[in-house]
Formats: structure tokens, sequence, C-alpha cells
């Protein structure tokens, strides 16, 4: 700024020189103000023929080195070229920051798809056209004419129902699986009021060697128990006879009532292992029952009450919203009467517990709330694990099998619904199931 107004002043000095110098050889002429107007007019061409130089650079080479000048004008300049310097430089940091990072991209193994606003595809790096099957004339096509799986649509408008992304079998690929998962970004506004633009980087992987091993599992775990059910059940039949015998020694009679309790207990584990392969492998039939929630909830309180007579709970029911389930009754069922079995066993005795059905926005909700012994934080992302207990003593002396919430995910994951569970150690936890409004009916 300091040397632009030095220049300034230099400027005003040579039109004062010039004028000084005009006058001086008017008065000798006798012509003074027609000498002066010619100063001026020397000056202002001098100044336009310069200010001509500045545009013709800037117009037609700007890449070039800009024109020698002096004055204000050749300072204003000089910061022009300084700036377009500045510019060219951080864009070319810029490009090169974005080669690299496309490079970079380009070489992972996983497929990353970027998505307008418009929800057309934009960019993809070469695994894309693996995975998805893209093809240099896919560039600007909506993304649901190349992947058209119902799941995937209703993933792309409902992200925030699929947390965890979206598995889905390949199209390019048989006998193959692919993960995707959606990331939104950007919120430009288009001049609609209160509407913001989102644009979507998508991450697709295979996971057919996942997908395969967590079948074999599936398969081992359900042909297992169903090969240990027959003779259990045999098993168990013997033991339940010889107890019986009128002349059995009084001296086996305890070890024949452990051995018929862990046979009972054995069962109990089988039969829900076989209920939970089931949820795993079978989509489930009569989805799109019309569940009355209060009188299901009436029904289950009623046998939760009479569960509730050696524990001696104060147990509460509270259904304040006019919504109902579409699902299966059968397996909503299980899934609720699990949870309120749960309150019922793991809280200390005369306890309380509140079970409720309630509506928030347009979402609705069923709980259970007690004031037991809480759970620790670390636990709890994992209290849907199989066979996953905070305290295995305390589980077998109430009987429990450790699949019981795993059932639960299963079933809600069968229905689009969430289990939330919040606790406080020596306060007490909720349990609580939320149904968005897809799966919601008035």
């Amino acid at each position: 700024m300091r040397n632009l107004l030095t220049d300034l002043i230099k400027d005003l000095r040579l039109c004062l020189f010039l004028l000084l110098i005009a006058a001086i050889v008017g008065v000798l002429i006798g012509a003074l103000w027609p000498c002066l107007v010619v100063a001026l007019v020397i000056f202002i061409t001098w100044q336009f023929y310069n200010l001509y130089r500045v545009y013709y650079w800037i117009r037609f080479y700007p890449q070039r080195n800009p024109p020698e000048i002096n004055g204000a004008l050749g300072d204003i300049l000089f910061l022009l070229y300084r700036y377009q310097r500045q510019e060219k430089q951080a864009k070319a940091e810029l490009i090169n920051t974005i080669y690299r990072a496309q490079s970079s991209v380009s070489a992972l193994q996983e497929a990353v798809v970027l998505i307008n606003h418009q929800q057309h595809l934009e960019w993809w790096n070469p695994a894309a056209e693996e995975l998805l099957g893209l093809q240099s004339n896919d560039r600007g096509r909506p993304v649901l004419n190349i992947i058209r799986h119902p799941d995937f649509t209703d993933y792309l408008e409902n992200p925030q129902h699929y947390p965890h992304g979206i598995k889905l079998a390949s199209w390019v690929k048989a006998q193959h699986f692919i993960q995707c998962e959606m990331t939104q970004f950007g919120g430009n506004q288009d001049g609609v009021a209160g509407y913001s633009q989102h644009e979507y980087l998508l991450i697709v992987y295979d996971v057919t060697p996942l997908h395969r091993l967590e079948q074999m599992r599936k398969d081992f775990v359900a042909n297992v128990s169903h090969e240990l059910r027959t003779p259990l059940t045999v098993l168990s039949g013997y033991v339940e006879m010889l107890s019986d015998q009128d002349d059995f020694n009084p001296r086996w009679q305890r070890g024949f009532a452990q051995m018929q309790q862990q046979t009972q207990r054995m069962t109990a584990i089988i039969d829900d292992l076989l209920l939970l392969s089931r949820l795993e492998n079978e989509e489930l039939g009569n989805k799109d029952q019309r569940i009355d929630v209060a009188s299901l909830l009436q029904q289950l309180f009623t046998d939760a009450q009479a569960y509730n007579l050696d524990y001696g709970h104060t147990l509460t029911l509270d259904i304040n919203s006019p919504f109902n389930v579409r699902g299966s009754a059968h397996e909503i069922a299980s899934a609720f009467s699990n949870l309120m079995t749960n309150a019922i066993k793991y809280t200390p005795k005369g306890g309380k517990i509140h079970i409720g059905w309630q509506q928030q926005g347009e979402q609705a909700y069923f709980y259970v709330q007690d004031n037991g012994i809480g759970i620790e934080a670390q636990h709890i992302p994992r209290l849907t694990e199989r066979f996953y207990r905070i305290d295995s003593a305390r589980s077998r002396d109430t009987g429990g099998t450790g699949l019981g919430l795993a059932i639960v995910k299963h079933v809600l994951a069968q229905h689009g619904a969430q289990l939330e569970i919040s606790s406080i150690v020596n306060q007490g936890s909720t349990f609580k199931v939320i149904f968005n409004q897809a799966q919601l009916i008035e």
C-alpha cells in the first residue's frame, strides 16, 4: 500500500510538472489555456496507453510477464500479477492433490463411486468397473439404472435405516456378494428454501469370503443342533423314566435331579439355537400381519404377571400410542416377551418394572425399564452377541441360555426395527424397540 501511495504521488507530481511547463510555454507564446489543455491530453493519453497495455496483456498474454509500466498503474499490475501467480500455484497444488487422491483411490481394491445430488454417476475407480460392472459410457447415468436392487433403492433414499450399510448378491459374478456403504456430503443450496442438495460417496467391497464363512457357521450350528436334539431327547426320557421308578435308590435322587435339570437346560439351548438358525437363514413368513400392539401387550403383561409371582416385582403397563405394527405377530410377541422376561429375571426381588408403548414423532417404540443393578457401559454393545454373559454364574442361576437378546436382534432386523439399550449401574436399564414409519400402521 505504501508503494502504491508513493507512485500515486509521483503521478500527481508528473501531472503538475507537465502543467507547469505548459503554463510557462503558454505565457511565453500568449496561449496559456491551449497549452494547459494539450499537457492534460498528453498525460491522459499516456495513462490510457498504459491501461491499454495492461488490458492487452490480461486479454491475450496472461501467461507471460506483465509489461514494464511505471507509476500507480504499474503497482496495480504487479499486484495483479502476483495474485495471478499465487492462484496458479494454488491451482497446481490442488490439481496435484486431486491427482494423488485419485491415484490412491484407483489403487484400492474396494470400489469407490461418486454420485452427484441428482443421484447420477459422476466418477469411479477401476475397482468399481470390476465389482459393479460400470463402463465408461455409464458416466452421468442414474445409479439406480445400474444397481436395480430394491433394497439398494431403499438404502439410497433412507440411509439412516441402514447404519452398517447393506449386503447384496452380486449381479456381475454369480455366487458372489458385495457390501455397500454410503456417505452423504456437501449440501449446497439450490435456491429452494430449506432444501439442500447432497452428494454421495459409495464404497463397495467384495464380502464373498466372509459370507461363505458365515454361512458355514450357520449351517454348522443348525446341523449340530439337529443332531444333538434326538440323543438329548432320548437321554432326557430315560433320566425321567428312571427317576420315576418306585424302587429308585434315594442316594441317586439328587444326581438324577441334576441330570434332568441339565438336560432341560441343554434342550432349551438347542431350541434357541434352532430358532436363531431359522431366523438367520430364512425370511419370516406372514410379515404383513396387522399386529394390534395394545392387545398384544395386554396379553403379554398378563403372562408376565404370572411369571412375576416368584419375584415380587411391581409391574406397570403404559400404552400411549395409536400405532400398530406390520409384521409377524408370533415373532414380535416372542421378542417383546423375551425383553419383559429378562427384566423380571435380572432385577433383584421387589423391584419396579415399567413396560410401555409410546409415540415419538413419526416413530413408535416399545420399552421395558427396570430399576435393577444396571449394566456397565462396556458390556452394552455386546449384549446381543450369542452366549455373551456379563455374569456367567448369575445367568446359569436364572436359567438363561445366552441367546435371548441375539434372537430379539434378529427378529427386529427382519422387521426393520432397532434395539436401543441404555443403562446406569445401580440405577437400572431400559431396553427400547424402535419402529420407523414404514413398519407402523394406524
